[in-house]
């Protein structure tokens, strides 16, 4: 399977949260695990959060930042190039997605497209989930 990757579920790969076991699970079953440049920030930002607001601790932290650097660089990592960029304006309109959101969505849709094969998408917010479904990407 390939499987994409957006932060709401990158992140359950390094913390304990809900739906962590239906991560590892489609990481276990990945063939290609992928994707969008913009999951880097996203993700350092979403750990910081975690640390500021006490539920991580700074060694924690740093743990998971040097194997988030570590796994990073085995994903396949789409960066938003101005075709993708473009495409995700139109979907931040069509579908009502936050930027972000669009960004990932795009990169999904690019991907297969490349690659000529279904790409399964993993989130776990419903409104970009539905937006997926709705441009024909298995999640």
């Amino acid at each position: 399977m390939n499987l994409y990757l957006d932060s709401s579920a990158l992140v359950k790969l390094y913390i304990a949260e809900d739906h962590r076991d239906e991560v590892l699970r489609a990481r276990s079953e990945a063939r290609v695990m992928m994707t969008s440049r913009v999951a880097w920030p996203e993700m350092r930002a979403a750990l910081a959060r975690r640390n500021r607001e006490g539920f991580l601790s700074t060694n924690a932290l740093r743990t998971i930042l040097s194997d988030l650097e570590r796994d990073f660089s085995r994903l396949f990592v789409l960066d938003v190039n101005a075709e993708v960029g473009s495409l995700a304006g139109e979907l931040a309109e069509r579908r009502a997605l936050r930027g972000m959101d669009a960004i990932h969505l795009a990169s999904v849709l690019r991907l297969q497209a490349e690659i000529e094969a279904p790409v399964h998408f993993l989130c776990f917010d419903a409104r970009l989930r539905d937006a997926a479904r709705a441009e024909g990407i298995e999640t």
